[in-house]
């Protein structure tokens, strides 16, 4: 077979050309600029995070720091924290402690899908989705969610399963949305699911990518995919709601009801061995039990959200409000968001565009800016749209 490596790269060029760029690398750190780019941090850790760190890093035995896999203490934790949260009762059993939510997404898909087999997506994506399916030898297959409301389209999705079907990978909260979709739309999906594979005779399984299910805006319940269809996998990350994306510690969580299951805990199991033994470090897995009670300040996410979003409408930007997440999709006053990008850093704005993750015409911004940065950004969003109002009068 040959190898996937220039697909992929094809398919990263966009996302890695932001990401590599040396306009932008160099502006990152610049005290001037307004950073909504990226969901990185833009102030100190919590202090609460570093202490429990520091309290793990002692070794209490000669095995301390010994290979870890599935720690049945780590299973244990995160199984009595997230059930009643999701509100399906997780087995300690079934969770996968991963080095991260990246690492929980490329193993279920090594454990599900191969080569002759189709993964769908839903897009916009996350920027590494396709090419974690083209690494795991599927074929990518692409699900639109139109603009503005980005609306999960069972019916899209149900034209778009075929008897190759292994898998559909999608995230609630959305990233880059910010939409939480609703019951009805997951209800709807269940349905399209289960009658799919019932007609092809096999289980198409349904990756839920939740980072961000703690991170609800307004006092939105959210609600589990997990919670309809059995055949899920709810995949997490820690990084989200403690906003240290470097501490790489998430997990694979397998609905109790998932058919074949005692076949799927071997099969997971042995697709982090092979993704890179990607279980999560010791010492983060010593410190899961504080993890689990820890979370940035979300009124404070809340309250930067509400100050920037109505801002923006005000000059006349089409924007969406975040149900969660730290992202809104903002519509470009130009068809060309990577102009308007490059417009906006001019003014000291860094932004996502639109086109790395598959919506041209828009772009993404991150509400982990600090407050001083909304209030420099406000002013460098409203220059930029001053100075596309100014071209187009004098080209009239």
């Amino acid at each position: 077979m040959p190898s996937v490596v220039p697909k992929i790269a094809e398919v990263l060029g966009p996302t890695l050309s932001f990401l590599t760029d040396p306009e932008l690398n160099a502006m990152l750190d610049d005290p001037a600029v307004a950073n909504f780019a990226l969901g990185n941090p833009q102030e100190m850790a919590l202090p609460e995070l570093v202490s429990a760190f520091r309290e793990v890093l002692e070794p209490q035995d000669k095995n301390w720091f010994a290979y870890k896999m599935n720690e049945p203490a780590s299973q244990r934790t995160i199984a009595n924290a997230i059930s009643p949260r999701l509100g399906v009762r997780f087995a300690a059993e079934d969770i996968f402690v991963t080095n991260g939510g990246f690492a929980a997404i490329a193993s279920s898909l090594r454990a599900l899908a191969g080569p002759g087999d189709e993964v769908i997506f839903i897009s916009p994506p996350w920027f590494f989705y396709e090419a974690l399916i083209l690494a795991a030898g599927a074929t990518p297959v692409r699900v639109v969610a139109s603009p503005p409301a980005f609306d999960l389209d069972a019916g899209a999705i149900a034209a778009a399963v075929t008897p190759r079907t292994a898998a559909v990978l999608m995230n609630t909260p959305q990233n880059p949305t910010g939409r939480v979709y609703p019951p009805e739309q997951l209800r709807e999906l269940a349905a399209v699911l289960s009658e799919a594979s019932r007609r092809h005779g096999r289980t198409v399984h349904l990756l839920s990518d939740e980072a961000y299910y703690r991170i609800v805006f307004d006092g939105r319940p959210f609600v589990s995919p997990a919670a309809f269809y059995p055949a899920t996998l709810v995949l997490y990350s820690y990084a989200k709601t403690l906003l240290a994306p470097g501490m790489r510690v998430g997990y694979i969580a397998m609905s109790p009801e998932m058919p074949d299951a005692g076949r799927l805990r071997q099969t997971l199991t042995l697709a982090q061995v092979i993704t890179g033994f990607a279980f999560a470090n010791a010492d983060l897995q010593y410190a899961l039990p504080r993890l689990e009670q820890l979370s940035i300040d979300l009124d404070a996410l809340q309250r930067r959200r509400d100050r920037l979003i109505p801002a923006l409408r005000e000059m006349g930007y089409e924007t969406s409000l975040p149900e969660g997440t730290f992202y809104s999709m903002v519509r470009s006053p130009i068809p060309d968001d990577l102009d308007f990008a490059s417009r906006l850093r001019r003014h000291g704005v860094l932004v996502l565009p639109g086109t790395v993750v598959e919506v041209p015409g828009w772009f993404r911004i991150s509400l982990t800016a600090n407050d001083e940065m909304v209030e420099r950004g406000i002013k460098g969003f409203r220059r930029a749209l001053d100075e596309v109002a100014a071209g187009r009068l004098s080209s009239a």
